[in-house]
């Protein structure tokens, strides 16, 4: 039943994101860049939560994203998921209790995704490659991710071990034994 309630309030939180990110942060943009709290969400999800929770909620909220912006369908579903994924693995291998290595993570999953993103919408669209204005563009994104994710982390830390006694429970001894 506790895994029920987590999930309905997981999807309530990527709506009101959702909102956020199409009103709110429309209106403070840095050089008409907003942040994308969607990477943030699934990196969290997937250092919480399991690989699998992660990388389903990257697909569903892409998926999602792809739809009601209209473009290409799979761009972000898959860039979301990819992110799931990845955060599984930054688990495995790094702590989630110190700020600078979620900072770090927070850093390389905004770049992996934008990364992603560009070669996808280059390889179906065949959009012009411009190198500085993206690098510009991932600059200004990366920052304004950081800045959200360190302001947000104290309240993500607290429900995401919560999600996480939930879906891992309590294997401190098991991982050392």
């Amino acid at each position: 039943m506790k895994r029920i309630i987590i999930n309905v309030i997981l999807t309530l939180i990527a709506v009101i994101i959702y909102i956020l990110q199409a009103n709110f942060f429309s209106w403070f943009t840095i050089a008409g860049i907003m942040p994308n709290l969607f990477v943030i969400f699934a990196l969290f999800i997937g250092l919480f939560g399991s690989r699998t929770m992660g990388t389903i909620y990257g697909l569903v909220v892409g998926l999602f994203i792809d739809g009601i912006i209209g473009t290409k369908i799979g761009i972000n579903c898959i860039g979301l998921g990819l992110i799931g994924f990845l955060a599984a693995i930054f688990d495995k291998n790094f702590s989630k209790d110190s700020r600078m290595t979620i900072m770090v993570m927070v850093i390389v999953a905004t770049a992996i995704f934008e990364i992603f993103s560009y070669l996808l919408s280059y390889i179906l669209t065949s959009i012009n490659i411009e190198i500085i204005n993206f690098i510009k563009i991932l600059s200004i994104e990366i920052i304004y991710n950081l800045i959200l994710a360190i302001i947000l982390y104290p309240l993500i830390q607290k429900a995401g071990y919560y999600i996480e006694n939930e879906y891992k429970g309590n294997k401190i001894l098991t991982k050392y034994f």
